[in-house]
C-alpha cells in the first residue's frame, strides 16, 4: 500500500498556496465589485477539476473531503460563538430570539414542509434538509456585514443570526440522523444517548476545554506574557481540543467546538479580539478551501438531480426565508428597508453544505440525493443573494455613505490616552502624546479629529463612549476617512482604550 503519493501533495500544496494568494490579490477587486467571493472559488475549483484542467477530482467517498468538511465545520461554529458578544447579545435578547426562533426555526420548518411535499421525502430526511437550507452562511455574508452604508439594525440582526443559528440547527440535524438510522423512532436507549449528546457530553466537554484554556493562559500571562499573533493560534488549537475531547467520550465534537467558543467569548474579550484579528483569516482561508474543493466537481452535482420538483422546491426555499422572517420581525422598531434586508440576505453556502454531509459521512441511506438537491440550492444562492448586491449597488442597496458621526456624551475624549498621527501616514509615523499635548494642539486651531478605533467587540462591551469622537473601525480606516471627505493635514488622535 502507497503510504505517500507525491503527486498528490504536490497538488494539495499548489492548491493551497493558489487560495491565499488568489484571496490576497482579489480581495480588494472583490470588496469594489461586490462579486461574490465564493463563486470565485467554485469557478477556481471547476478550473481545477476533471471538466478543467483535470487537477483535482473530490467525490463524496474522499478521505481528504472528509478531514477538509469535519475541519471547517469545527472553524464555522467555533468562530461563529468565539465572534459573538455577549453583553451584545444581552443588550438585544429580543432581536436575537426573534431571527433565531420565529426567524430560523420556522423557516428549517416551512422547508422541511416543502421537502415533504414537493419531494415526497420521508419527515426525518425533511427535517435534515430544512435544517440545513436554514443556516446562514457567514463566510458569504462577510462582504455584506462589512458595507459602511449598511443600516446597524440590519448589520446586528445578520450578525446574531449567523453567529447562533448552526448551533439551533445542529441538534435537529443530529436528531434527525437518528430516524434515519432506525428507520422509525429510535429506541429508549437511543433516545438517552441523544440526550447526553446534545445537552451534556458534547457541551461539556467544550466547555471543560474553553475554562482549562482560559486558566492556563492566564497563568501563563501573568508569569511569562504571551505573544499577542500567538493567541490566534491559541483559538484554533482550543477549537480542535475541544472537538476531540468530545468525540473521545462519545459526544459530539461540534456542540463542543461552539460551546467552547461561547465559554472563550463570555470569559475572554482580549483572546476574542486576538482571534477575531489574526484567526478569523485563517479560518476563512479554510473555508474558501473548501470551497474550491467543492468547486470541483461535488457541487455540480447539484444539476445531475434538477427536475421540475426540485426546481419548485428550490424556488421555495428562496422565497420561504423573506416571508418567515417578516413574520418573526413583525411589532419590532425596524423600518421596512431593513426588515426587507435581513429577511432577503440569508444565503446558504459552506454552512448548508457541512451540515448535510453529517448524515452522508455517517453512511446513512438516502443522503446522498440530500446532498445533491443542498447543492443546488446553494448554487442557485450564491447567483441570488450574492449576484443582488451587484444589481442593486452599494447606495441604491444600502443607502449613502455613513456620514461622521458624534458619539453620545457618556465620558470625556479627555480622560482616555491617546496616540496621535498624521492623515499622511505613509510619510509620519504614528507617535503616542499626552493629554495636555493633545489639548494644546487643539487649542491651537490646527483641524483635528478623535477616533475611537477599539475593536468591535470592546467597543460593543463597553459603556465608555467619549465625547466627540468619530467611530473608525481599525480594519477600514482609511476607507471611512475618505468617505468621510476628511481633509489629509488633519490631526488624528486615535485611542482604543
Amino acid at each position: 500500500m502507497e503510504i505517500f503519493n507525491p503527486h498528490f501533495f504536490l497538488v494539495t500544496l499548489a492548491l493551497v498556496g493558489a487560495v491565499i494568494i488568489i484571496a490576497a490579490l482579489l480581495s480588494g477587486f472583490i470588496d469594489r465589485s461586490d462579486l461574490p467571493q465564493v463563486g470565485v472559488f467554485l469557478a477556481l475549483g471547476a478550473t481545477l477539476g476533471p471538466a478543467g484542467l483535470g487537477l483535482l477530482d473530490v467525490t463524496l467517498n474522499s478521505p481528504n473531503l472528509r478531514v477538509v468538511a469535519i475541519l471547517s465545520l469545527v472553524l464555522v461554529l467555533f468562530t461563529d460563538a468565539v465572534s459573538l458578544s455577549i453583553a451584545e447579545m444581552r443588550r438585544n435578547a429580543a432581536l436575537a430570539f426573534r431571527v433565531l426562533g420565529p426567524g430560523t426555526l420556522l423557516s428549517a420548518g416551512l422547508i422541511a414542509l416543502a421537502g415533504s411535499l414537493l419531494l415526497a421525502l420521508p419527515v426525518a430526511a425533511a427535517a435534515t434538509l430544512g435544517a440545513a437550507l436554514a443556516s446562514t452562511d457567514p463566510v458569504m455574508l462577510r462582504g455584506l456585514l462589512r458595507r459602511p452604508g449598511l443600516p446597524e439594525p440590519v448589520r446586528l440582526g445578520l450578525r446574531l443570526e449567523s453567529g447562533l443559528n448552526d448551533a439551533v440547527l445542529l441538534p435537529i440535524v443530529l436528531v434527525a440522523m437518528s430516524f434515519l438510522r432506525h428507520s422509525g423512532l429510535p429506541s429508549q436507549t437511543e433516545w438517552a444517548r441523544i440526550g447526553l449528546d446534545l445537552f451534556l457530553l458534547g457541551p461539556g466537554a467544550g466547555i471543560a476545554v474553553g475554562l482549562l484554556a482560559i486558566a492556563a493562559l492566564e497563568m501563563i500571562r501573568r508569569k511569562t506574557g504571551v505573544r499577542r499573533d500567538y493567541e490566534s493560534i491559541y483559538s484554533l488549537g482550543v477549537a480542535f481540543a475541544a472537538f476531540a475531547a468530545a468525540e473521545a467520550v462519545h459526544g459530539s465534537g461540534f456542540l463542543a467546538a461552539f460551546a467552547a467558543g461561547m465559554t472563550i467569548a463570555a470569559l475572554d474579550v482580549e483572546l476574542c479580539d486576538c482571534f477575531l484579528e489574526y484567526g478569523q483569516t485563517t479560518a476563512e482561508m479554510t473555508l474558501l478551501f473548501t470551497f474550491v474543493l467543492f468547486g470541483s466537481s461535488l457541487i455540480w452535482s447539484g444539476f445531475t438531480v434538477l427536475s421540475w420538483p426540485v426546481f419548485l422546491f428550490a424556488v421555495a426555499v428562496v422565497l420561504i426565508r423573506p416571508i418567515a422572517f417578516f413574520v418573526s420581525l413583525a411589532g419590532t422598531q425596524l423600518d421596512f428597508r431593513s426588515r426587507l434586508l435581513i429577511a432577503w440576505f440569508g444565503p446558504r453556502g459552506l454552512s448548508s453544505l457541512l451540515l448535510i454531509l453529517l448524515p452522508v459521512f455517517a453512511a446513512v441511506p438516502g443522503t446522498d440525493l440530500l446532498f445533491s438537491i443542498c447543492c443546488f440550492i446553494v448554487l442557485l444562492s450564491v447567483v441570488l443573494h450574492g449576484g443582488s448586491l451587484m444589481l442593486l449597488g452599494r447606495e441604491s442597496a444600502m443607502g449613502p455613505p455613513e456620514t461622521a458621526t458624534t458619539l453620545a456624551a457618556n465620558g470625556n475624549a479627555t480622560d482616555l490616552p491617546a496616540t496621535s498621527t498624521s492623515v499622511e501616514s505613509d510619510e509620519t509615523d504614528g507617535v503616542r502624546i499626552t493629554i495636555p499635548e493633545m489639548r494644546e494642539l487643539q487649542q491651537s486651531g490646527a483641524p483635528s479629529l478623535v477616533l475611537d478605533v477599539r475593536a468591535d467587540r470592546s467597543f460593543a462591551d463597553s459603556e465608555l463612549v467619549a465625547q466627540g469622537t468619530v467611530r473608525i473601525p481599525s480594519d477600514r480606516a482609511v476607507q471611512r476617512l475618505t468617505e468621510l471627505n476628511v481633509p489629509r493635514q488633519t490631526w488624528l488622535f486615535a485611542f482604543c482604550a
